[in-house]
């Protein structure tokens, strides 16, 4: 069976989300090799993807890129020219492949993708801690939680096409300390929309679980068909990737871990 903690439980008033502490300073400092200070993110990435290390960023951004921070904050002005710089973009690359952008059938296609592709992103306007907040909650429970069969899209950030398919997530709660279960898969769906490898995508899910509860462990396996694979280059449909990211118990212990791939893979009960 599952890893069974023998620490005494914390108040409840310990488990919602506040702002930065000391100790939440230190570990960001620890992770990330910088400080946050008023409230503000004064990260600046060691990574070459403009990504910082860890997960939480206590003013609001989670694994922020590079334009993110003003994305989010976009007045409706500034969104709708957003829309019509991607809109211009667009109609130059149906000139390049040969079409015309002025035929009836694509002369609203370069808004519609706009709009399209600000949905598929829109993980970059979404936070961890909004996400998270209030959703925190003490239980009598010390055995795994599963949340499997997740359905996930996303955007190859190689070739900008989906990549699709299910994500399986798992924790051992310590101290009784448990997440609402539509919060897994609302993390899930965060991270995805966004453009991903699905190597970084599972990892950062198991990573933003790990930091928000501080469980015993956390595992996340991920499977997907990349249509990368599928629609060019090697051509190979029906192939399958799959990824795993596990920290803790997960990760320590052989039995643990078995027990929940065994339990991702039953269908029914």
């Amino acid at each position: 069976m599952a890893y069974t903690p023998t620490s005494p439980k914390t108040p409840s008033s310990d488990i919602e989300l506040q702002h930065p502490t000391a100790k939440q300073t230190l570990l960001s400092h620890a992770l990330t090799g910088h400080y946050h200070s008023n409230g503000h993110s004064h990260l600046k990435s060691q990574s070459p993807d403009g990504r910082i290390a860890t997960p939480i960023d206590f003013d609001g951004l989670s694994f922020p890129s590079v334009g993110a921070r003003e994305r989010r904050e976009d007045t409706e002005e500034q969104r709708v020219a957003r829309i019509e710089k991607i809109s211009g973009a667009v109609r130059i690359i149906l000139e390049c492949i040969g079409e015309d952008p002025d035929r009836e059938g694509l002369l609203k296609t370069p808004e519609r993708y706009a709009k399209a592709l600000m949905f598929f992103s829109k993980g970059y306007e979404e936070s961890v801690t909004h996400l998270m907040n209030k959703a925190l909650f003490q239980e009598d429970h010390d055995e795994m939680v599963i949340v499997k069969g997740i359905d996930v899209f996303s955007l190859c950030e190689h070739h900008m096409v989906p990549f699709t398919g299910k994500i399986h997530i798992g924790y051992i709660p310590k101290n009784g300390k448990v997440v609402g279960l539509s919060k897994i898969a609302r993390l899930a769906e965060m991270f995805s929309r966004r453009l991903q490898v699905q190597e970084r995508l599972t990892k950062q899910v198991a990573m933003a679980l790990q930091e928000l509860l501080d469980p015993l462990g956390v595992a996340v396996v991920m499977e997907a068909s990349h249509f990368c694979m599928v629609m060019r280059g090697v051509q190979k449909p029906g192939s399958q990737t799959i990824t795993s990211s596990m920290f803790g118990c997960f990760r320590d212990q052989g039995k643990t871990r078995e027990e929940f791939l065994a339990l991702i893979r039953r269908n029914g009960i």
